[in-house]
């Protein structure tokens, strides 16, 4: 509860009146033609060391909701693909945030191919050749699974290791290969976007000898500003998600550079901004 995104929303949105009802994605159904969901009517307190109470469970009519908020965590797999097919019958009918069609189509770093003037040299492939070619002009590189999440199964190479590469393609298939950045020992920036527009940003600094800068990872979080350079960047990416029906976003900078993360699924920080 100190730092989580979704118990932070569940209060702030329990504040203003509405209740909370909580579902795992495995307890969604269609039956009779209606979305239903197994779960739990639920209520915060952040003063109690037992932060939340369930009050009541209960199969609910997704339809009969204000609204639903995805906070479905990555790994983005069969599961989630599933459930936002399940989600796109009814969304004509309750407001769902983010949309479920655009969240199944925005690969969280296959999307950011289209804004690389604004990253570090990167590339998307899963063939070894090119990814050898990469550090061979590069020599540090960051390999991350396209789909990966969390800092989880991010790797930072210096020289060409053959047998490593076979088997971290065979894993992850789809990687994304970055130069790089050494100054991201002093952080990176993690900016939120709220309906298209740029609401806040933190600075997560790794812990001493790691590159990862997940809060997850033992990354410790600091509120800053954004350059010039970077907010200008960052009303671009706001407005272009805000077209695509994404109303809740966390976009990643490291030494003012997009470092490739769209984070449309299930962006983490906002406790820390307003804490």
């Amino acid at each position: 509860p100190k730092t989580d995104t979704s118990v932070f929303l569940a209060n702030e949105i329990q504040r203003k009146k509405y209740k909370i009802f909580y579902y795992f994605p495995k307890n969604l159904s269609i039956i009779n033609s209606k979305v239903i969901a197994k779960g739990f009517f639920i209520k915060f307190n952040y003063e109690s060391k037992k932060f939340f109470k369930i009050l009541k469970k209960q199969k609910l009519d997704l339809i009969k909701c204000s609204a639903i908020l995805i906070r479905q965590n990555p790994p983005f797999n069969l599961e989630y693909i599933s459930t936002t097919h399940v989600l796109d019958t009814i969304k004509n009918k309750v407001k769902i945030v983010n949309d479920p069609t655009s969240i199944r189509n925005i690969s969280e770093k296959l999307y950011s191919s289209i804004y690389q003037n604004f990253m570090p040299k990167t590339i998307f492939t899963q063939n070894i050749s090119e990814i050898k070619k990469f550090i061979k002009k590069y020599k540090k590189v960051i390999l991350k699974p396209t789909h990966g999440y969390g800092g989880n199964d991010i790797r930072l190479l210096n020289k060409i290791d053959s047998s490593f590469l076979k088997r971290f393609i065979k894993k992850h298939n789809y990687l994304m290969c970055q130069k790089f950045l050494p100054k991201i020992s002093n952080g990176d920036k993690r900016v939120f976007i709220i309906n298209g527009k740029v609401v806040g940003v933190i600075s997560r600094i790794p812990k001493k000898g790691s590159f990862l800068s997940n809060l997850g990872k033992g990354g410790k979080a600091i509120v800053v500003d954004l350059t010039v350079k970077e907010k200008k960047i960052s009303k671009k990416i706001a407005k272009d998600l805000k077209k695509e029906k994404i109303f809740f976003a966390g976009i990643d900078f490291i030494d003012q550079k997009l470092n490739g993360d769209i984070n449309v699924t299930s962006p983490t920080g906002l406790k820390t901004l307003y804490d």
